[in-house]
């Protein structure tokens, strides 16, 4: 049985909760976070979709936002369970409209695998998104374990901005990330089978996803993809120095795949 947010035993940090807008006009935006962050990550390009008139939903993935504890018990299937009835839900609440989603890192994985299954949303925009891990990885964190280690140091808060803080947690779960590694293999091995639009944003300085998987994207993804590169932003790009351009693309692009 998939966990959910409300399996979670401690309490949501502050600034950790979902969030989500009733919008304006017909079309929905699912928004998703990424690995070990929170909707913090996500809040401030969720609220420029709203503004513009999307309904949006941005949910709390199982595991985030309140204590490392609470993550080490859940893995990808739970993440894409409640991805999945986060789109359904939205869904009905834009029963004639489309809806685009919008993933960050690991949340970019999840709408990718989202995708292939849902052939009738209208774009997908993926942000440093991983694609293609490399297998030392796997092999690397698999080793870990065996050695008895469950967290190593944090892969959170990359970000240029000083300012900024995405509220994610200050050590990385092992056995979470290996079932996001092995589960990453088989989102590549289906991206052909994505036809519909993508809108891919890579920052150049990455210091957690490599750059290049933006271009496995564009090579692999079986629909018409346009790529945006970020000069100024680290990972969190959302949060960082570019994010008045990635609102601006986001929007720009859910606006377009939307229309008639």
């Amino acid at each position: 049985m998939p966990r959910t947010p409300a399996d979670d035993v401690h309490p949501v940090l502050p600034g950790c909760e979902p969030w989500s807008s009733p919008g304006g006009g017909p079309h929905g935006a699912l928004v998703l976070h990424g690995f070990t962050g929170s909707p913090v990550s996500m809040r401030p390009l969720a609220e420029a979709l709203a503004d513009v008139g999307f309904a949006v939903a941005l949910p709390r993935l199982p595991g985030h936002g309140t204590d490392t504890a609470d993550m080490v018990e859940t893995g990808w299937d739970d993440w894409l369970t409640e991805a999945e009835r986060a789109l359904e839900a939205l869904q009905a609440r834009t029963p004639d409209g489309r809806v685009v989603v919008v993933g960050l890192s690991m949340g970019g994985a999840l709408t990718a695998a989202l995708a292939q299954g849902h052939a009738e949303l209208a774009g997908i925009v993926l942000i440093n998104a991983p694609v293609a891990a490399p297998a030392e990885l796997a092999a690397a964190v698999e080793e870990m374990l065996a050695g008895g280690m469950e967290v190593m140091d944090s892969v959170g808060g990359d970000i240029a901005d000083p300012d900024a803080d995405e509220a994610s947690y200050d050590e990385t779960p092992l056995r979470p990330l290996l079932t996001m590694i092995v589960a990453g293999q088989d989102v590549r091995a289906r991206l052909p089978e994505v036809t519909i639009p993508a809108l891919v944003i890579t920052s150049r300085q990455d210091h957690v996803v490599n750059p290049g998987d933006s271009d496995i994207l564009a090579a692999e993804l079986g629909g018409p993809v346009e790529q945006i590169w970020l000069e100024k932003s680290f990972h969190v790009a959302t949060l960082d120095y570019d994010r008045a351009e990635v609102e601006s693309a986001t929007v720009a692009f859910a606006q377009r795949v939307t229309a008639g």
